[in-house]
């Protein structure tokens, strides 16, 4: 009779353990499931630009640039603009119609302030966080002194564009192989 009770005892703690166990294990496998899957991107190289800075009427000088991005594979592929265009305007909105850029104080510019507006407003635009990351390749200035200097020097000893940013090198991806 005691065998009996033993054995009886020891298969609901048998059970009880193997049920325990099973949900402490379903448990993590659906933490594990609910962890976000990595965002995928691709980066969108964007035109060279030259944009003029104006000032009571006339021209002062040129924006020299070239910006990239770096968008989500997914969403872009619902986006119906070229993402080069949609970069284009938003970087002649940011430069042309409302300056963020103190030509006299170029130390005062900031750059990350800069990247957040672009991708803010390129987003806001789509609808969509489709903008990851935004990379400045280049931003000068050329002041039409400087430019008028070096036309008249015909390519001897150029005087450089004045840095406003440093930039970072970005690889143009990779042509897709084909099979």
């Amino acid at each position: 009779m005691i065998k009996v009770l033993l054995i009886g005892l020891w298969v609901c703690i048998v059970s009880i353990g193997g049920v325990y166990l099973s949900a402490r294990m379903s448990e993590a496998t659906a933490t594990a499931d609910a962890a976000p899957a990595p965002v995928v991107t691709t980066v969108v190289r964007g035109n060279p630009i030259s944009m003029p800075v104006i000032h009571n009427g006339a021209v002062d000088g040129y924006f020299l640039g070239r910006i990239s991005l770096s968008v989500d594979s997914e969403k872009s592929k619902k986006v119906q603009l070229p993402m080069d265009a949609l970069l284009t305007d938003q970087l002649f909105s940011l430069l042309m119609g409302n300056p963020m850029i103190d030509l006299k104080n170029v130390g005062s510019f900031d750059p990350e302030n800069f990247r957040n507006k672009i991708k803010d407003g390129i987003n806001a635009k789509l609808g969509d966080a489709v903008v990851a990351n935004v990379m400045i390749e280049q931003l000068d200035y050329m002041s039409k002194e400087t430019i008028n200097t070096n036309t008249a020097r015909r390519g001897n000893n150029p005087i450089p564009a004045q840095k406003i940013v440093e930039g970072v090198v970005v690889e143009a991806p990779a042509p897709a192989a084909s099979h």
